[in-house]
């Protein structure tokens, strides 16, 4: 096996890792960055998701190297892509109008913007990238983690990183059994937590659903693909609290509950300009087709593209039949392969039978782009991951710790040790319990830098949903500005302490030291407070 080692090691290369790799390498330190796909860059990128944020981020609420990662996607866009004289002038391009975000992109293009931050580093040899590697087993030195075996997902051939900082940024915090770190899974009770939207018996296998994304457009002439094998199955599925066959164009409302039916039309041809991004304002799913398109056909000079390209996260396509946190990798697998079949059954589902404004049924112009996705069987590269396990840490997230019902004006808990800030509603998707959506309004929050301290780990960071939040609060963190903002905030940590000698729990604990590493936050443009708002 080949041994790598560096100051620090970053195992998981989605958004939080890459944020953590780009601030310790700011710092001057040597670098090694694993990720089990051949993207970088995560829920943007090979989970195909379109950024979901709040309505205030080209502003504030983020650290500034995320504003500069959206800034640096749209010059993108205008250096590369032939978009028209209206498009190439608007401020806030958002390539592909999308209702979801102000920033609907084509997963290339962020991954193209991260590549090449990362290249230089990689040149000069102070970052190794590794991919794709898996991490199977962790040797550990007492309470810290001294080195991680990976093995590559074709080959299997193993290696072995060491670093004096280990940072965990895998999807499903895959470094906790490993390492021996104690962690929870699924919904906490009531008892535990206090928390008003807690079930009374803990759930540690009630988790949100995983989806498999992936890209359409649609064009002249017959795509259709080969039923699927489970096709009826699929169809045949019909949740108590759905409204009707889980494919379908009926679903809950994810704020109200009630039954409401979307529509989809292809290609409407609307103006861009037009689209108003602001979840406050209009939810923006009423036509599936502009909720989360990530090309706007008239944002480019007429012909460079022959349809939009709408990306498919839907209700529909979420699995949530069973979960995929501590089962046995055949079961993973397996419920995987499930989760795949689920999506390529709706979209056979949109090209035969979705209902028409015209009457008619089915649209066979549809296509799957997978070479937008970056694979040849046309689904996203990896599935999106709402819920990971999460650390048991030196402070855990609740939910009224920011609730808007039980904090009000008086806005989210200040934490003497914040480190970061975000904003979302609580949206949890139906989970594989059997739960419906739960969607909590919340106050702008802060991340306190406790809720990234293991109670008995060291050197062990996470960088993503692995912090210490609650399945409730999971529910606001998980999202991309707020996973960069731990990931940077972690890789700036790890810096810090191998700097000046300390530990993340002494930083955390002892006043003085807080104050210079806020300080270094504050230099580094993250943002630990939110200006004085009402009215959210």
């Amino acid at each position: 096996m080949k041994d790598y080692s560096a100051d620090i090691a970053i195992i998981g290369g989605g958004l939080g890792g890459v944020a953590a790799a780009l601030a310790a390498l700011r710092s001057g330190r040597k670098v090694v960055l694993t990720e089990e796909y051949d993207w970088i860059g995560g829920q943007m990128t090979s989970q195909a998701v379109p950024s979901d944020e709040h309505s205030w981020i080209e502003q504030m609420g983020g650290s500034r190297t995320f504003r500069n990662l959206r800034t640096a996607i749209r010059q993108f866009y205008r250096d590369h892509y032939p978009l028209n004289e209206a498009a190439r002038n608007w401020g806030d391009l958002n390539p592909g109008a999308g209702w979801v975000s102000r920033m609907c992109v084509e997963p290339r293009v962020p991954l193209a913007v991260m590549e090449a931050w990362l290249t230089p580093y990689i040149g000069a040899g102070r970052l190794k990238l590794l991919k794709p590697y898996k991490p199977v087993a962790a040797e550990m030195d007492g309470d810290r983690v001294r080195a991680v075996t990976l093995r590559h997902k074709q080959s299997g051939d193993k290696i072995v990183v060491s670093a004096r900082y280990v940072i965990d940024a895998t999807e499903l915090g895959d470094l906790l059994p490993l390492t021996g770190t104690e962690y929870v899974t699924g919904f906490e009770s009531q008892a535990q937590t206090g928390e008003p939207s807690a079930p009374s018996q803990a759930q540690p296998q009630n988790q949100q659903a995983v989806s498999i994304c992936f890209a359409i457009d649609h064009v002249d002439g017959d795509q259709t693909i080969d039923k699927p094998e489970n096709y009826d199955y699929w169809r045949s599925v019909q949740p108590d609290f759905w409204g009707g066959p889980l494919i379908g164009f009926k679903a809950p409302h994810p704020r109200t509950l009630e039954i409401t039916e979307r529509s989809f039309t292809p290609n409407p041809d609307d103006d861009p300009l037009l689209v108003d991004a602001d979840q406050r304002r209009n939810a923006g799913d009423a036509n599936l087709w502009t909720f989360r398109r990530i090309a706007a056909r008239r944002n480019f000079v007429p012909g460079a593209y022959e349809s939009d390209i709408c990306l498919v996260n839907w209700p529909m396509i979420d699995y949530f039949e069973a979960p995929i946190i501590d089962c046995t990798e055949d079961e993973y697998e397996y419920r995987l392969k499930q989760a795949a079949e689920l999506s390529y059954s709706v979209f056979y589902w949109l090209q035969t039978e979705a209902p028409r404004v015209d009457g008619g049924q089915g649209f066979p112009g549809l296509r799957l782009r997978g070479d937008v996705t970056g694979t040849e069987h046309g689904l996203a590269m990896a599935p999106y991951i709402r819920e990971s396990r999460r650390i048991k840490a030196v402070t855990t997230i609740v939910e009224q710790d920011l609730s808007y019902a039980v904090r009000g004006e008086a806005g989210a808990v200040h934490y003497r040790d914040s480190v970061g800030t975000g904003m979302y509603r609580i949206d949890l998707h139906p989970s594989t319990g059997g739960d419906n959506y739960i969607d909590v309004p919340s106050c702008p929050f802060e991340i306190p830098l406790g809720a990234l301290l293991p109670r008995e780990r060291s050197n062990l960071l996470p960088a993503g949903k692995t912090i210490g939040t609650t399945h409730i609060t999971n529910g606001c963190y998980r999202l991309h500005p707020v996973e960069w903002n731990i990931g940077e905030v972690a890789g700036l940590l790890a810096a810090y302490c191998l700097d000046t000698e300390t530990t993340p729990h002494a930083v955390q604990a002892d006043d003085r030291q807080l104050e210079d590493f806020q300080g270094l936050l504050h230099r580094e443009g993250v943002e630990i407070r939110w200006p004085e708002i009402r009215g959210y």
